[in-house]
This record gives C-alpha cells, sequence and structure tokens, in this order.
C-alpha cells in the first residue's frame, strides 16, 4: 500500500510566509526559508510553495526565493504562482522546484497542462483547484486566488485536467481554508475515486484526526500551514498519531 504524505504549504505574499481564514484576513506567518529547513527537518514528506499573489499581481513566482529554500530541504518541492507557459517552468526547475503547481493560467488555457506534461512529465505537473460549494449543492472552481467565480464545476474540470495530463490534483476547499474544522470530505473522496492520479487534500486541517479522517480512504495527501506555522500540530506528532491509527505513513 502506498504511504499517505504531509505536506506543509507555505503560503507567500512579499516574501514572507502568511496565513488567512477562507483566503482572506491574511497575517504574517514567519520567514519562508526558516519555515521550511524546519519542516524538512521535522519529517515533512513534501513541502509546497504558493505565492499566491502572482496571478492577481501578474507577477511571476520568486525565482531567487524558491533557489534559497531549496538549497535548504531535501524533499520533494513543489511551487506554484503565476506560472503560464513552459520558460515559467525551466525557470523554477532550473531554481530547485521538483514540480509546478498551475490553477487560473490552467484554467484560462487548458492546453498549457498538455504542453508542460509533454515537455517536463505528468509526474511534474500539479493542478491546483481551488473549490467552493454553491447552493446548488455542487462544488465550482474559482480562480485569480479565490478572487473570481466560475460556472464549471470542479469534477468536470479535475477529470479534464487529468485527461490532459497532470500527474496530481491539489484540492482546496475555500469553505474549509483556515477553519481548522476538518477537511471537505465528500468532495475529496469523490473525486479520488474519479481519477487515476493522487490527490492532495488542502483546507481545514485543524487536528490529528482531521487528518486521519481524510487520509482514511479520501486522499493520498493531506496539506496544512496554520496549524504547522503557530505550533499548534507538530509534523512528528501527527505522524505518531496517524501510525497508531494504522494510517500508512512514511
Amino acid at each position: 500500500m502506498l504511504t499517505k504524505r504531509i505536506i506543509p504549504c507555505l503560503d507567500i505574499k512579499d516574501g514572507r510566509t502568511v496565513k488567512g481564514t477562507h483566503f482572506v484576513n491574511l497575517r504574517d506567518a514567519g520567514d519562508p526559508v526558516e519555515l521550511a529547513a524546519l519542516y524538512a527537518e521535522q519529517g515533512a514528506d513534501e513541502l509546497v510553495f504558493l505565492d499566491i499573489t502572482a496571478t492577481n499581481e501578474k507577477r511571476k513566482t520568486l525565482a531567487a526565493l524558491v533557489h534559497r529554500i531549496a538549497h535548504k530541504i531535501n524533499i520533494p518541492f513543489t511551487v506554484g504562482g503565476g506560472i503560464s507557459s513552459k520558460e515559467d517552468v525551466r525557470v523554477l526547475l532550473d531554481s530547485g522546484a521538483d514540480k509546478i503547481s498551475v490553477n487560473t493560467a490552467a484554467f484560462n488555457r487548458p492546453d498549457l497542462i498538455n504542453e508542460l506534461s509533454s515537455e517536463f512529465g505528468s509526474q511534474c505537473v500539479v493542478l491546483a483547484i481551488d473549490i467552493k460549494k454553491q447552493e446548488d449543492g455542487e462544488w465550482y472552481v474559482y480562480l485569480n486566488g479565490g478572487r473570481v467565480a466560475t460556472s464549471t464545476k470542479a469534477i468536470d474540470w479535475a477529470l479534464e485536467g487529468v485527461k490532459r495530463g497532470a500527474g496530481e490534483i491539489l484540492l482546496t476547499s475555500m469553505d474549509h481554508d483556515g477553519s481548522k474544522k476538518g477537511f471537505a470530505i465528500d468532495i475529496t473522496r469523490t473525486i479520488s475515486s474519479m481519477v487515476n492520479v493522487p490527490v492532495i487534500a488542502s483546507g481545514g486541517g485543524g487536528t490529528p484526526e482531521h487528518f486521519e479522517e481524510i487520509l482514511n480512504g479520501n486522499a493520498d495527501a493531506a496539506l496544512a500551514a496554520s496549524i504547522f506555522h503557530f505550533k499548534e500540530v507538530s509534523i512528528p506528532d501527527l505522524k505518531a498519531f496517524l501510525r497508531s491509527k494504522q494510517i500508512p505513513i512514511r
């Protein structure tokens, strides 16, 4: 059985790690290089770095910061934010990223997924999907850091993204983001059961029990930020808890 992964996330704004609730009310969470080194040391399985304002401010991801982080860690490193071309990806991979995450640019031009997968391999391409539940009970895709609503259902976009070559899906529930009340179990389980690539659940992790719930047949990995940044739950303690619950963990 494949082991489940615990992935801290560094949301970056103006060179600092930040964390909010439901994608707003951001507060400072520390130096990204120091946090990255700490998480690698503590046994994180991977690290995700998202320049959360890159798309909205039409600015490229901070390649120099990626370079500094990559030299401090020895775990797989995914970078996202403002990536819209093969050239963008090449710069980030040359700076030390192992995988890249695409979101708004891929939605606006889906061929980007095909191009990146063909050039760098599907294992390098993570499709990030930010989602919100609407009154009709369906989950829909949101763009530009959650600022722009679409009429596309999360399930439909996930299936298309994988068909085009995405090797992994990073599924973030905006409704659960920063709430620490648990992950979006139902939609994560549904999408996981429909695609043949790993699904990373994001948004809502607040206790070790939340991670047990989402990793128990619902997701391949769980991503969290504030509980790690503000030392509410440590990665070693979380992994020990999951092992005690017979969740296969690295």
